[in-house]
């Protein structure tokens, strides 16, 4: 008895600990910033191109390294019979040999036509590249998170207003039946009071169907689990307002200066021409450092193993010089195609440049849109509702029929969703704004 009540507690006690953990994990509440803290953290996007950067800092060790000496041991055991050379005498006998040989062996560039200090540069310029493209995919990140976070709370209000006509809808089809019942409205009038009745519910499951599909594009975005509950916190429906008299000149020029894209563009130049100047390099000649100590056994000598081995022991050292006279073209096709990279690199730097110029506009324009659509559609939202309101009193008392009263609510439901939309696109471009202008998106 005692064990069963043992197990019985403790099964109590799990499932009380799953209940709240499962309690805990459908009330977390998610804020944008919330969002945007943990995508940074688990996005594989930006995952991704942390590992570009560290792979760019690898390569740039591994260039610096390039200037220090390299170190190389050897060993070998041969057997030989007949006639043969010695590998430690060097005689020519006729016998059975067995030999021994170790050795060290190193070498230093000392000039390759400045290659090796240009490769470090320029590899020290693709690590600050990788460095600012890795911001690049950090505020690509947020601006989806910004957009689709608005979409999804957009959707969920967009849920409320559906509801909100569905319920409205069911009230109209009890009082078209009341009234159809006692003879005041045709049957067309009933039918109609259904047919609306029924795309209200059809609204409804579309309104709802468009909140899970924003839900799952947020999910995917923090990197969740598509079965984990994600709630989203609600923002100011207010925000500040853009002053007519900011300057889009200035605007573009804080983006041009602040944002990592721009940035990425320049150290591509300047990458591309210390890569010209790595190809250039092919035409000098190279002068090297070598050096080596070795020694070995041979059995065909007298001498002990160790007595060879101190007998036998040599060093050389040696300065290599190689200088190109022609190979093939290959060093003036390598400069040309650098040339044109570089090139290719101003070129992609004026195309960013004019991207982010259409965005600025367009997010200035937009902004200042938002904002009278804000204040027009509220009015008309107002207008709506109280047209609305009226016209139900007049179907309740039999002075307004059915398709008017439907066209009504229509009217109001547009007018709901014309201020909807256009308070959460005014939320949306005045972010933006601060975005480019180098301040932090904050809801």
């Amino acid at each position: 008895m005692k064990l069963y009540i043992i197990i019985a507690s403790f099964l109590f006690v799990q499932l009380t600990f799953s209940q709240e953990e499962e309690t805990n994990k459908v009330s977390k509440v998610w804020s944008l910033q919330d969002c945007i803290d943990y995508a940074l953290a688990n996005n594989i996007t930006v995952k991704e191109a942390t590992l570009n950067k560290n792979i760019a800092e690898v390569d740039y060790y591994q260039a610096k390294s390039s200037r220090l000496p390299n170190l190389y041991g050897s060993g070998s055991q041969s057997f030989s019979s007949g006639n043969t050379i010695d590998p430690i005498t060097s005689d020519y006998v006729t016998d059975q040999i067995h030999s021994t040989n170790v050795g060290l062996n190193t070498a230093v560039t000392l000039f390759q036509g400045s290659q090796i200090t240009n490769q470090i540069k320029q590899n020290k310029l693709l690590t600050e590249q990788s460095i600012f493209q890795e911001e690049v995919e950090k505020n690509n990140i947020v601006l989806n998170l910004l957009e689709t976070y608005l979409q999804t709370l957009y959707s969920k209000e967009s849920i409320t207003i559906a509801n909100n006509n569905l319920e409205a809808s069911e009230k109209e089809v009890e009082r078209a039946k009341a009234r159809l019942d006692a003879g005041t409205i045709a049957l067309n009038d009933y039918t109609e009071a259904q047919s609306q009745l029924a795309t209200n519910k059809y609204n409804v499951i579309a309104a709802k169907n468009d909140y899970q599909q924003y839900l799952i594009t947020l999910k995917q975005l923090l990197e969740l689990p598509l079965s984990e509950e994600l709630e989203i916190e609600k923002v100011d429906d207010t925000p500040g307002l853009i002053s007519q008299a900011l300057d889009k000149t200035e605007l573009y020029s804080s983006a041009i200066e602040t944002l990592p894209e721009v940035k990425v563009n320049d150290l591509s130049i300047a990458s591309n021409e210390k890569q010209l100047d790595i190809a250039k390099g092919g035409y000098l000649p190279t002068l090297s450092l070598t050096g080596s100590l070795g020694t070995g056994y041979t059995s065909i000598d007298d001498e002990t193993f160790s007595d060879q081995f101190d007998i036998n022991f040599n060093q050389r050292v040696g300065l290599s010089l190689t200088i190109p006279i022609f190979n093939r073209n290959e060093t003036k096709a390598v400069v040309k195609t650098a040339t044109l990279n570089i090139e290719k690199a101003k070129i992609q730097k004026q195309i960013t440049e004019k991207e982010i110029y259409k965005k600025v506009e367009t997010a200035y324009q937009n902004a200042l849109s938002a904002q009278e659509q804000v204040i027009a559609s509220e009015a008309s939202k107002i207008a709506a509702e109280q047209s609305y309101l009226l016209a139900q009193k007049k179907y309740e008392l039999g002075d307004l029929s059915t398709t008017d009263l439907v066209i009504s609510q229509n009217t109001y439901t547009n007018a709901q969703q014309n201020y909807l939309q256009s308070k959460y696109l005014n939320i949306l471009y005045y972010q933006l704004l601060q975005f480019y202008q180098g301040n932090d998106i904050k809801l």
